[in-house]
């Protein structure tokens, strides 16, 4: 069991396929935010498609203590956003370390029915 953040990514109809973006690796993306040691969910869909590829960085148990809240990025789609993605999990995440680079120009509110759904 980690104790760290978990990032929930989307892989469903839009975010993580080839079919919308080609140009992505997809596996290697998962497995580069495996090997971090954070807990790595994988969703069908997390009704965002415009966003695609989406990644919710949930904070851990420190982060919620210090009141965080989920943090919903848009276009993970590149290795320098990846690498700010594991920064920042390897930080401690929300609540616990600030974004990294450009991280947070990336970050936006989905609806609160999709917002629920992964609090």
């Amino acid at each position: 069991m980690t104790t760290g953040p978990t990032l929930t990514v989307c892989r469903g109809c839009c975010c993580g396929t080839a079919r919308k973006h080609p140009e992505v690796d997809h596996r290697a993306q998962l497995a580069r935010f495996r090997a971090t040691g954070a807990s790595v969910r994988v969703t069908d869909c997390l009704d965002a498609c415009a966003y695609s590829n989406v990644v919710v960085v949930s904070p851990s148990r420190a982060g919620r203590a210090a009141g965080a809240r989920p943090v919903w990025l848009f276009g993970v789609l590149d290795a320098e956003t990846e690498d700010e993605v594991v920064a920042w999990v390897d930080a401690g995440g929300p609540g616990v370390a600030d974004p990294p680079g450009m991280l947070d120009l990336r970050v936006f509110s989905p609806s609160r029915k999709v917002r629920a759904a992964v609090d």
